[in-house]
């Protein structure tokens, strides 16, 4: 009796185990198997084999779907790779089986919930999406995302939302309206983090801004009302002011008398170097430069950032040449290229400043038009620095080549082309001269 017990025992145990070796259990049907496979692809994918490591992904993928979640991250990276590299259609099919897997095994594990792979799943579709239907489908799965995780959410998730609804947008599949909505949401969001000193969400939100601009409905009169509504919701919060600056700023709005409210409300916030320059800016666009270069000046006495105050020497120089000040201009030009020698639009600015002040040098015509040497001297070396001032350069460069002296004035003068000239006064120059044929 004791042997027929222990051996119905025996049999019972071993049904155990075989029953606890099934597809859902966590080494699948063949554990010695599914062991050494997934030993294998992992190998090969931290070495960039991802054609070779396929096979062997598979087998653990298909046969023991709650092995580890990194199935998941290793699927992910070998799928998306070899879709790039092949446009195989089944390798990105494959790839969005992966999220869903994901999400039925491990969806609970560590922060990483469902919201946060039907983000990457959404991002996924997104980066590899052809068509129309692809966006949307997209973004379908990206709102989901960002409904269940809300503050929680990635930024690349995001972006990836904005960048989605900007394409809808962009060919008609969602109204201004949806649009508008959308980047508040995001916008939002992104302002909260930054609130926290999330890191990177400055840079993010000057994406989000940008593709918010690019979209292309960001007139003042629609970013003055959509604004307004925030700024009434969050009036004393610094953070949204900023924000709310940033975008009326880049639209050009500062005319409105939201952006007086909003530089105003700054500077009794926090009297800093930014809310100080928000107010030149307003002052600015009033056209009275007096009250512009007073709070530049005090934007650069307050600020500690060396990039900073290159913009504000530089708005200085554009103030002084709008008040025909010009060695002004030169002055604050050259403090511009002392903290960033690569700023073409210095250099355009002092050449600018040195020919509308030709006529007022020297005693004659000749004396006039050869400061016009060292004014091309000046849009040559913008665009030899700044491959981004080139055609402004050249433009300038044309106009006032023309205006050159003639070679028989140099004649009679004993001044031949190539010989140096000494230009004087403010200017203080030494150029070449060259002449009209």
């Amino acid at each position: 009796m004791k042997k027929i017990i222990a051996l119905m025992l025996g049999i019972c145990l071993f049904a155990s185990i075989a029953m606890s070796q099934t597809k859902d259990s966590k080494f699948g049907v063949d554990s010695a198997k599914t062991i050494e496979n997934a030993s294998i692809y992992t190998e090969l994918v931290k070495q960039g084999n991802y054609e070779q490591a396929l096979p062997y992904w598979r087998y653990v993928f298909l046969n023991a779907p709650a092995l580890q979640v990194n199935t998941y991250v290793y699927g992910e990276k070998l799928l998306g790779s070899l879709y790039l590299k092949t446009k195989n259609k089944g390798y990105k099919d494959t790839l969005m089986m992966v999220y869903d897997q994901r999400i039925k095994y491990f969806s609970n594990y560590r922060n990483y919930d469902r919201g946060y792979i039907l983000g990457k799943k959404g991002t996924s579709m997104l980066r590899f999406s052809e068509n129309l239907d692809d966006v949307k489908a997209a973004y379908a799965v990206l709102s989901e995302s960002f409904e269940l995780k809300g503050i929680k959410s990635f930024p690349p998730v995001i972006q990836n939302l904005l960048r989605a609804g900007s394409y809808l947008f962009e060919n008609k599949a969602m109204t201004q309206e949806e649009y508008i909505h959308l980047f508040e949401k995001c916008s939002d969001v992104t302002n909260k983090w930054i609130q926290n000193s999330r890191k990177g969400c400055d840079m993010l939100m000057n994406k989000l801004n940008a593709m918010f601009f690019d979209a292309g409905i960001a007139d003042c009169n629609v970013l003055g009302k959509m604004l307004r509504k925030k700024f009434e919701a969050n009036k004393g919060n610094v953070e949204v002011m900023k924000n709310i600056e940033s975008i009326l700023a880049r639209g050009e709005c500062q005319d409105l008398p939201l952006y007086t409210e909003i530089a105003e409300g700054l500077y009794k916030a926090e009297p800093d170097a930014h809310s100080a320059y928000v107010l030149a800016m307003m002052f600015g666009k009033r056209r009275d430069f007096d009250k512009m270069e007073k709070y530049l000046l005090e934007a650069i006495d307050k600020s500690t950032n060396d990039q900073d105050k290159a913009e504000y020497f530089i708005k200085l120089a554009y103030v002084s040449l709008s008040k025909n000040n010009f060695p002004a201009v030169k002055k604050y030009a050259l403090k511009t290229l002392q903290l960033n020698p690569k700023s073409g639009v210095a250099y355009i600015l002092i050449g600018r400043a040195y020919a509308l002040y030709s006529k007022n040098y020297g005693s004659d015509s000749f004396e006039h038009a050869s400061v016009y040497w060292a004014a091309v001297d000046k849009f040559k070396r913008a665009k030899a620095i700044d491959p981004s001032v080139a055609a402004e350069a050249n433009k300038l460069i044309s106009t006032y080549s023309a205006h050159f002296p003639s070679k028989d004035e140099g004649f009679f003068r004993e001044i031949h082309e190539g010989h140096k000239v000494k230009i004087g006064d403010w200017i203080q120059e030494t150029t070449v001269a060259h002449y009209n044929k």
